[in-house]
């Protein structure tokens, strides 16, 4: 799942950002703007699987869509919860073409503050100043 999710953001860096993201082993432990996604895999499996991104990667996002050159938090946290959207449900169309489709539910703002959420998979992404960290964690429900 993580792998479709790992597209869908490479794409989005790429396409609508300009930029080339590459993979790195460590996140730097900067503040990050903290959203999640719950998804509802085929075989009833349940996943949270969180976006983070430093503000330089979410100024990035506010200054694409609304073409502002220094945003407030308020408006970096709508632009995180928009990309967690956009990634998501891009991944998703993704994962239709696999034997693992899953639907995905509304996005959540969970806060801003270091990335320290526990996961099972991660995926991190950096280009210069900017990251974006992809975690999944499945949910016991």
């Amino acid at each position: 799942m993580i792998n479709s999710i790992e597209a869908a953001a490479k794409n989005f860096c790429t396409h609508q950002l300009g930029m080339e993201c590459h993979n790195i082993e460590k996140y730097d432990g900067v503040r990050t703007f903290i959203a999640y996604i719950d998804i509802v895999v085929s075989n009833s499996d349940k996943y949270r699987v969180f976006i983070a991104a430093n503000e330089a990667f979410m100024q990035s996002v506010a200054t694409l869509f609304l073409e502002e050159e220094k945003s407030d938090e308020e408006t970096l946290q709508d632009m995180t919860l928009e990309t967690a959207n956009l990634i998501i449900g891009s991944a998703k169309v993704l994962a239709e073409e696999s034997e693992n489709p899953y639907d995905i539910g509304t996005p959540s703002f969970e806060g801003i503050a270091a990335f320290n959420i526990n996961y099972d998979e991660i995926v991190i992404l950096s280009n210069a100043a900017s990251e974006l960290i992809i975690a999944v964690k499945e949910l016991d429900v």
